[in-house]
């Protein structure tokens, strides 16, 4: 049994991590600190997330590395719940997790100026050089999450190179949703996914996930550790507020059975 993961074995729901960056990139747009991503994060909190999630980018076009410490000063308030700190291991990932010691780190393969994650981790030319970031994460006690694409024959290697969990990533099945091709793509990510924790591995599952489509995902998707969900939840929230609108995920999330 993976160590990182074997407490997690006993989780009856999924649990929801919210992604704050879209908070972050809207306050950038003035310089009046509104909104506040901590009190964003903290009504997040307060309404039953069971974490919060950032990706700061190098050239801090939403979360800035401030805001990554002060969220971290903020959940040491909230044991409870973890924090996910994602990003590139080559780019500026590391030093936050070297200095802050975060729950799960979540490695992303973006490029610097990326638009936004659109791919999982090639292993077969990448797996060297993660392997010792990863087995420095795991020195702070941090677990490692790999951002992957839903290909069952890539978890074997993911657990190979020393990661704790993989994220797969969902934007083709959020594209697929509500379409002829929804069945298929369903049945390739329960695959993944089936064959990710015969490897040992935890799923997280993240990307374009949302009320309309997260509770498909699950039933089909059996044993979902995590979601980390961010735009649709901070669109809706536009809508309902962040407090009803996280209620709201995780009515989806019971409603799904997990």
């Amino acid at each position: 049994m993976n160590p990182l993961i074997a407490d997690d074995t006993a989780r009856r729901q999924t649990a929801l991590s919210v992604n704050v960056n879209k908070i972050a990139l809207l306050r950038n747009t003035r310089h009046l600190g509104i909104p506040n991503v901590v009190k964003a994060a903290t009504l997040c909190l307060q309404a039953g997330a069971d974490g919060i999630t950032v990706h700061p980018r190098p050239d801090e076009r939403h979360i800035r590395a401030a805001d990554v410490h002060e969220l971290a000063a903020l959940l040491k308030a909230w044991p409870q719940a973890e924090y996910n700190i994602e990003g590139n291991p080559f780019h500026n990932l590391m030093a936050f997790v070297r200095e802050l010691r975060p729950s799960q780190c979540t490695f992303v393969p973006d490029s610097a100026g990326q638009f936004t994650s659109d791919h999982g981790w090639d292993l077969q030319a990448d797996a060297e050089r993660l392997r010792p970031l990863i087995a420095e994460a795991h020195s702070f006690g941090t677990r490692v999450s790999l951002f992957m694409d839903p290909l069952p024959q890539s978890m074997a290697l993911a657990r190979a190179v020393g990661a704790d969990r993989v994220e797969l990533y969902t934007e083709p099945y959020a594209e697929a949703h509500g379409t002829p091709r929804q069945a298929a793509v369903l049945a390739e990510f329960a695959a993944a996914a089936a064959a990710a924790q015969q490897a040992g591995l935890g799923v997280n599952a993240g990307h374009d996930l949302n009320q309309a489509n997260l509770p498909d995902f699950l039933r089909a998707v059996p044993g979902v550790l995590e979601v980390s969900i961010g735009h649709a939840l901070v669109a809706d929230a536009l809508e309902t507020g962040l407090p009803e609108t996280v209620r709201g995920y995780l009515r989806c999330i019971r409603q799904a059975g997990t």
